[in-house]
C-alpha cells in the first residue's frame, strides 16, 4: 500500500511540472494570433481591406407608374324624396332595399282635407262662371238700352240725363263683365292648386331604383312648413356605381380622364375591382391645409358586391412602359465616401455608381419615369447586366 501511494504522488508531480511549462506557450500563441488579426483589421493593411459594396444588376423589365388615392363608393344617382305638404301619413308601401319603378306610390298622406278643398274649389269655379254669364247678359241689356237712348236723343225725344244714365249703366256692365271674367280665372287657378296639392299627397318614386333609406312611418305627422323632411332615399342603379377619391395636388397633373385603375375595399381585402376615371373636377378641397381634387371613377357593380359608402383605396395607372432598361432607385440615392470630387448632376441627369473590376465608377444617366422601386434609363453608358452599387457593404 505505501508503494501505491508513492507512485501516485510521483505521477501528480510530473503532471504539475508539465503544466508549468505549457502555460507560457499557450499565452504566447494567443498574443501572436491577436496581433495578426489586428494587422488584418487595421485600415489600410491587407489586400482584403478593399471597399465592400452591395450591388444589384441592371435589367430589362416593365415600369408602371401609379397614383394612390382614397375615397368612397357611391351610387351614380341618389334622389332624396320629401314632400311639400303637411299632414298625417296614411300608408307606407315600400321598405328598405325594395326595388321600385318610376311612378310607384311609396307613401300616401291623409287626403280628407285636400279632397274637401278640391270640392270647394270646383264649386267656386262653377259660381264664378255663373256670375260671368250673368254679367254678359247684363252687358247685352245695357248695350241695347244705350243704343235706344242714342236713337231717341237723335230724334230729340230723350233727354241728356237719360242718355247719360244709359251710358253709365253700359260702362258699369262692361266693368262687371271684366271682373266676372277675372274671378273665373282666379277660381280656376285655385282649382288647379288644390288638384296639385292632392296629387302631391301621393309620395311617388321619380325614377327606377332601390330604396336605400326610409324615414317615415304610418301615422307620422309631417310639418313641411318648417322644413321639408326626407322620407325616402332612392338610388337609381346599384349595378353602376362610382368611386369618389381625393387626389393630392402633387399628383393631379399626372392623372387624366380615361386612366385605368383598380381599388380594394375592407370587406373584400383579397379582391380588386377595376375602374376608370370618368371625371376630374376643378374645384379644390382643402382640409387641414392639404389641397386635393375630386376624381370620379366609373365602376361596374353587376355582382352587387359593393355597397354605398364603402371606403376604398384606388391605384390609378398613369404611365406604363414595357421591356425597358431600368435601374433600382436605391442606386440613384447611393453616394460613396471618397476623397476625390464627385461628378455634378446636371438638369435631367443622375449619377449611378457601377462596380467594374472591383472599383466603383460613376456613370451619368438620364432617368425616365419611376414606379417607386425602379427608374427607366433613357440614356447613359450602361447596359443590362452591369452591377450598380445600392449600398455600402460591411467593413
Amino acid at each position: 500500500m505505501p508503494n501505491k501511494t508513492a507512485e501516485i504522488e510521483a505521477i501528480l508531480g510530473q503532471s504539475t511540472s508539465k503544466r508549468k511549462w505549457l502555460w507560457p506557450v499557450i499565452i504566447g500563441t494567443g498574443l501572436v494570433l491577436s496581433a495578426g488579426g489586428l494587422w488584418l483589421w487595421w485600415p489600410g493593411t491587407g489586400a482584403q481591406r478593399a471597399p465592400q459594396y452591395v450591388t444589384q444588376a441592371i435589367d430589362r423589365g416593365d415600369v408602371t407608374v401609379t397614383v394612390t388615392a382614397t375615397g368612397s363608393v357611391e351610387p351614380t344617382n341618389v334622389v332624396e324624396i320629401s314632400t311639400e305638404l303637411s299632414g298625417t301619413v296614411r300608408a307606407v308601401n315600400f321598405d328598405f332595399n325594395d326595388i321600385v319603378k318610376a311612378g310607384d306610390v311609396l307613401a300616401q298622406l291623409d287626403t280628407a282635407t285636400l279632397e274637401a278643398n278640391l270640392t270647394r274649389a270646383r264649386a267656386n269655379v262653377d259660381a264664378a262662371e255663373a256670375r260671368l254669364a250673368e254679367s254678359q247678359a247684363t252687358l247685352e241689356e245695357m248695350d241695347q238700352a244705350y243704343e235706344r237712348s242714342l236713337q231717341l236723343a237723335d230724334k230729340g225725344v230723350a233727354s241728356d240725363q237719360m242718355l247719360l244714365s244709359a251710358k253709365s249703366n253700359f260702362s258699369r256692365a262692361t266693368a262687371a263683365l271684366q271682373s266676372a271674367t277675372a274671378n273665373v280665372a282666379i277660381a280656376k287657378a285655385d282649382l288647379a292648386l288644390n288638384e296639385a296639392n292632392l296629387a302631391k299627397a301621393c309620395i311617388c318614386a321619380p325614377i327606377d331604383g332601390i330604396i336605400l333609406d326610409r324615414n317615415v312611418e304610418i301615422g307620422q305627422i309631417l310639418a313641411a312648413s318648417f322644413s321639408a323632411p326626407t322620407l325616402f332615399t332612392l338610388a337609381e342603379d346599384l349595378a353602376r356605381m362610382q368611386l369618389q377619391v381625393d387626389i393630392d395636388e402633387a399628383d393631379i397633373g399626372l392623372v387624366s380622364e380615361g386612366d385605368r385603375a383598380y381599388f380594394t375595399v375592407e370587406a373584400f381585402q383579397n379582391k380588386t375591382f377595376p375602374a376608370e376615371i370618368a371625371e376630374l373636377r376643378y374645384a379644390p378641397l382643402t382640409v387641414n391645409g392639404v389641397v386635393t381634387y375630386k376624381a370620379i371613377l366609373a365602376v361596374d357593380n353587376t355582382d352587387l358586391l359593393l355597397r354605398p359608402g364603402m371606403t376604398a383605396t384606388a391605384t390609378i395607372t398613369v404611365a406604363e412602359t414595357a421591356d425597358v432598361l431600368r435601374v433600382p432607385n436605391a442606386a440613384l440615392r447611393f453616394t460613396p465616401t471618397m476623397t476625390e470630387s464627385l461628378p455634378a448632376d446636371t438638369a435631367g441627369q443622375k449619377t449611378v455608381w457601377v462596380l467594374r473590376n472591383d472599383q466603383a465608377e460613376p456613370v451619368t444617366i438620364e432617368p425616365g419615369s419611376s414606379d417607386g422601386s425602379f427608374t427607366v434609363i433613357v440614356s447613359g453608358a450602361i447596359a443590362a447586366g452591369d452591377r450598380v452599387i445600392v449600398d455600402a457593404g460591411p467593413n
